[in-house]
This record gives structure tokens, C-alpha cells and sequence, in this order.
């Protein structure tokens, strides 16, 4: 699945598209810049998502706090339960380069999206 194909079938839930950045995540990234925030993103995949084993899987993301948070929940990408439903990713088994960097990607092309609206 494509970036492209992944936040439309995003779109499409109602769940997931209620997420949206606040004024102050805008701020945030305005002020950081989208190289520190995808810095962010990788660290936080990194350590929260990547592990074979999640201590707290499925509460290890905040609902808020940063930017990455709400669009890992809007692309749902929060925890390694929702990595399997969506994305068909086996939970159990520590998540490659590759694949952290497709949620990096992903994750980041969401964040773009709701900063030009």
C-alpha cells in the first residue's frame, strides 16, 4: 500500500479522521521545522513501536503532547495491535529499518497534509 492509498483508506474511517493538528502543534512544527519533527517521529517509532515486545502496547501513545502522537493515532500506527489490523505488520517480531521508516513516511506525509489546510 502506497502512502497515498494508506490516508485515504485513513480517511474513510470515521475514527481515524477525526484526528486533526491543534493551533499549538502547528506552532510547534512552525517553530521546530519538519526535519526536527521527523527526528521525533523516528525516535518515538524507535523506542515505542519497533520492539518485538511493547511494554503498555496499546496505551504507549498519547493522545497528545506533540504532533507525531496524533498523527501515529490518526494513522494508525499507535500501537503494534493497530500496526497488525492496518497494515497486516505481525506482532511479536521487532519491526525493520525498512518498515520503521515506511511509518516515518507516513506519518510525516499526514503531518504535511494537516499543515496545509
Amino acid at each position: 500500500m502506497t502512502v497515498e492509498e494508506a490516508l485515504e483508506k485513513l480517511g474513510q474511517s470515521k475514527f481515524r479522521s477525526g484526528f486533526h493538528l491543534s493551533d499549538a502543534d502547528r506552532s510547534y512544527i512552525n517553530e521546530k521545522g519538519l526535519e526536527t519533527v521527523r527526528v521525533h517521529a523516528e525516535d518515538f517509532i524507535r523506542k515505542r513501536l519497533a520492539p518485538a515486545v511493547v511494554p503498555n502496547d496499546g496505551r504507549q501513545t498519547p493522545m497528545k503532547g506533540h504532533p507525531v502522537f496524533k498523527a501515529q493515532h490518526a494513522c494508525a500506527c499507535c500501537c503494534r495491535g493497530c500496526l497488525e489490523k492496518w497494515y497486516k505488520v505481525p506482532q511479536g517480531k521487532e519491526l525493520t529499518e525498512s518498515q520503521q521508516q515506511k511509518i516515518v513516511n507516513l506519518l510525516m506525509a499526514w503531518i504535511e497534509k494537516e499543515t496545509e489546510e
